[in-house]
């Protein structure tokens, strides 16, 4: 069954809206704002930014999307993007997903639990395992449009995860099958720390 919905959702995510195709030359330039906060290389220093370098094309352009039609909200880059045009947010998006990505640590102490839902997902949670969508080294699904999070960092995994699982306030961009808010509202605060500690230290 879980191998028949994971199907169904890599049809819909590669059969999704195309999108402009990017320039990563030409977005090199169009990111330099975005260093100031992403790191010049998409390698965030701080963990409360994303690291961006290495994640895919599809993910990237649509985040930006709906960051710059409020359909996410990210309080950081109000208005950072309200004057690019799609090329430019494709472009922007081809750089970084061009871009190596970094590895973080894993807290020795969350590792085993944390491997154990990233891998396994919990039974009697109905969790499934974030390899499905994610696969087993965290690089995601890039013509799915499912990110990459092996190395992301672990604050800022534990944030997105967080706001997943909010009822009303919460992140609500994670398309019409809900799947992400579905998961999360499923996590403890402990379960939430340990999978994100496990995918900092992921490669």
């Amino acid at each position: 069954m879980n191998k028949l919905i994971v199907s169904l959702l890599l049809t819909l995510g590669i059969t999704g809206v195309a999108h402009a195709a990017g320039d990563a030359t030409a977005g090199q330039a169009k990111a330099a704002v975005c260093g100031a906060c992403h790191g010049p290389d998409g390698n965030s220093p701080a963990p409360n930014f994303p690291k961006l370098a290495g994640q895919g094309e599809r993910y990237l352009t649509k985040q930006m999307q709906d960051i710059k039609s409020g359909k996410r909200t990210v309080l950081e880059m109000t208005g950072l993007l309200t004057n690019l045009s799609d090329q430019d947010l494709a472009d922007i998006a081809a750089y970084f997903a061009s871009q190596k990505g970094s590895v973080g640590a894993a807290d020795p102490k969350l590792v085993a639990r944390g491997e154990k839902l990233f891998r396994g997902g919990d039974l009697d949670k109905g969790l499934p395992a974030c390899t499905g969508c994610h696969s087993p080294n965290g690089a995601g699904n890039a013509a799915a449009g499912f990110p990459h999070l092996g190395g992301q960092h672990a604050a800022y995994i534990a944030k997105q995860l967080t706001e997943f699982r909010k009822e009303e306030a919460g992140r609500a961009n994670d398309g019409d099958a809900m799947t992400m808010r579905t998961i999360a509202r499923k996590l403890s605060d402990e379960d939430i720390a340990a999978v994100s500690s496990y995918i900092q230290g992921l490669h």
